[in-house]
C-alpha cells in the first residue's frame, strides 16, 4: 500500500497536517498534497539524514493527524523514538521507503555492505555514514569537510575528472520545490544539501576501483578545512 492509500486509509482528510521530512524527494510531500492535506516539514537528524524526532515534536499542532517518516539511502529511520513520539500527540505513523526504491536483492545488499565496510575503514577525506544495522546501502552518502556547498560541489567536479562517478542526492530542501514552498529554514536539513554526496558502491565495482575513489577522496580531503566558527 502507497503514501497516499495508507493515510487516506487511517482517515487523513482535507485540511490534516502531516509531518514529513525536509531533506529527501518531493514525491512523500506531493503524496500529502494529494488528498488535500498540509505537508508540515520536520528537520533530519545530523547523522542518519532521516527525521528526527524532537523535530517532529516541535512540528506538531492540534490540527497534526499523522508522521511519515522515510528510510533515507537505504538507512531506516529511528522508528522507536518516532512512534514515541506519535504516541504522545496521538498521530498515526507511517514508515516509508525512500520513493523509487525496490525490493533490495540479498546478494546485492550483502556486496554493498562489503564495499561500504571497506570505505568506513579508508576514506579519511570526508565524514563516512555511520554503520548502522539494517542499512542496505541504496547510497553511500558522505558529508564534504569545508565550507557547505562551494566545497562540495568542487570536491564532486575533481572526484568526476578522476573517474570517480559521484552525485549530489538531493538538490534543494524539498520545502523550497516549486508547489511546495514554505518559508521555513531547517538548519540541519540546510547543511546536509550542502553538504552530501554519494559515491558509489555498486556490487559490480572491483577492489582496485574502490581503491582508487579512497585515494582520490583523501587527497582532496586533506585540501579542504572548515571556515573558524566566531568566538562568542
Amino acid at each position: 500500500m502507497g503514501t497516499v492509500e495508507t493515510l487516506r486509509s487511517a482517515g487523513v482528510r482535507e485540511g490534516d497536517e502531516v509531518v514529513v521530512p525536509a531533506f529527501g524527494s518531493r514525491e512523500t510531500a506531493e503524496a500529502v498534497v494529494e488528498l488535500g492535506a498540509l505537508p508540515v516539514f520536520a528537520d533530519v537528524d545530523a547523522d542518519s539524514l532521516c527525521l528526527d524526532p524532537a523535530a517532529v515534536a516541535d512540528a506538531v499542532t492540534p490540527r497534526t493527524a499523522a508522521v511519515v517518516a522515510v528510510h533515507r539511502f537505504g538507512r531506516p529511520a529511528d522508528m522507536g523514538w518516532i512512534r514515541e513520539t506519535g504516541q504522545r500527540y496521538g498521530l498515526l505513523v507511517v514508515a516509508a521507503d525512500e520513493p523509487g526504491a525496490g525490493r533490495p536483492d540479498q546478494d546485492d545488499v550483502r556486496r554493498r555492505r562489503d564495499r561500504a565496510a571497506y570505505l568506513d575503514e579508508r576514506l579519511t577525506g570526508v565524514l563516512t555514514p555511520s554503520a548502522v544495522a539494517g542499512h542496505t546501502y541504496e547510497q553511500y552518502v558522505v558529508r564534504v569537510p569545508g565550507n557547505g556547498r562551494p566545497d562540495r560541489d568542487a570536491f564532486a567536479r575533481a572526484l568526476r575528472s578522476r573517474g570517480v562517478a559521484c552525485r549530489v542526492p538531493v538538490q534543494a530542501p524539498v520545502y523550497r520545490l516549486p508547489g511546495l514552498r514554505r518559508d521555513v529554514f531547517l538548519p540541519q536539513t540546510e547543511r546536509a544539501v550542502d553538504e552530501t554526496l554519494a559515491l558509489p558502491v555498486r556490487p559490480e565495482l572491483s577492489r582496485r576501483e574502490l581503491q582508487k575513489m579512497a585515494g582520490a577522496c583523501n587527497a582532496l580531503g586533506g585540501l579542504l578545512r572548515p571556515a573558524p566558527q566566531p568566538a562568542f
